[in-house]
């Protein structure tokens, strides 16, 4: 019996923002990354001004979840975004430090995890669906750990080592998981 493969999301290749800017190719910051568009959202009284943390071992905990998981609802809901943290402080300064030492390889390096036509995992932009959507001023690498059979296979033998081991051998690393 095949597994179930999911959702399949498919994204349009941009060029790295990284490479324009070191390779010349822009003067000036393009259109497609101004946003003029957004409303400033008016500041509730009652809304933190601290970015959000989520707890994740709080997340994987069956006694606190419930909360976390609302907690994480706003984030995503209300900020977009949020802090992942860890209580396992060696754990989460060894991925803070291999993310960093990513996206600190040369670009041709990077080139190698690009994204595929028609993928949305990998290195560059996700989520592109046409040629005047805005895009964010900066490059991504998306990869999907669990379940296994929704990795992809041809990005796995590229990654960096550390990735690669960590990927292959802790099931429990939920601040790499896209």
């Amino acid at each position: 019996m095949e597994a179930k493969r999911g959702i399949q999301w498919s994204s349009i290749i941009v060029p790295s923002v990284q490479e324009m800017v070191e390779e010349n190719l822009i003067t000036t910051v393009p259109p497609r990354y101004l946003r003029f568009d957004l409303d400033k959202a008016e500041i509730d009284s009652d809304l933190r001004t601290e970015i959000p943390i989520i707890d994740m071992n709080l997340l994987c905990s069956s006694t606190s979840m419930d909360s976390e998981i609302d907690k994480l609802d706003f984030a995503c809901k209300e900020w977009g975004f949020f802090q992942a943290c860890l209580k396992t402080h060696s754990l989460q300064t060894y991925i803070n430090s291999e993310v960093q030492d990513f996206f600190n390889l040369p670009m041709e390096e990077k080139r190698k995890l690009r994204q595929r036509p028609g993928e949305i995992e990998g290195f560059g932009q996700a989520f592109v669906v046409s040629e005047e959507q805005k895009l964010d001023w900066g490059d991504m690498f998306l990869l999907t750990m669990q379940p296994v059979h929704l990795r992809k296979p041809h990005l796995f033998p590229k990654l960096p080592p550390p990735f690669r081991l960590a990927s292959m051998t802790n099931k429990r690393l939920p601040i790499l998981r896209a």
